[in-house]
């Protein structure tokens, strides 16, 4: 009964995320907040989900699976956002900024 609860608690909350990441998908401006969005709801939802698959499966050959598939994921997940990131700046999209926020030359050398 425990296990059936806990195990539906992790699924849901990480449905909950990945409509979230969803959601973050339509809202952000550019690609890079986009991608940012994605991957950092999708690792955790990914986390959550399977915990609670694994609380409902029980210590199993799939339970075995299970782990294989999410070491093999958090290792991809971070990779690929950084290579697509990569390649749109190699591609030249521009991060999207109200103002430049870096400081220039003239407000660093007012302190002295």
């Amino acid at each position: 009964m425990f296990a059936d609860i806990f195990s539906w608690i992790f699924i849901v909350a990480g449905s909950v995320l990945l409509l979230i990441s969803a959601v973050g998908l339509l809202r952000m401006p550019d690609v890079f907040t986009r991608m940012h969005a994605a991957s950092i709801g999708e690792t955790l939802a990914l986390f959550l989900l399977v915990l609670g698959m694994i609380i409902q499966a029980g210590f199993t050959l799939v339970t075995v699976k299970l782990v294989l598939i999410v070491l093999f994921l958090f290792f991809a997940n971070p990779t690929t956002t950084h290579a697509l990131a990569k390649a749109a700046l190699a591609g030249g999209v521009k991060p999207f900024l109200k103002e430049d926020q870096r400081p220039n030359d003239r407000t660093l050398g007012e302190d002295e």
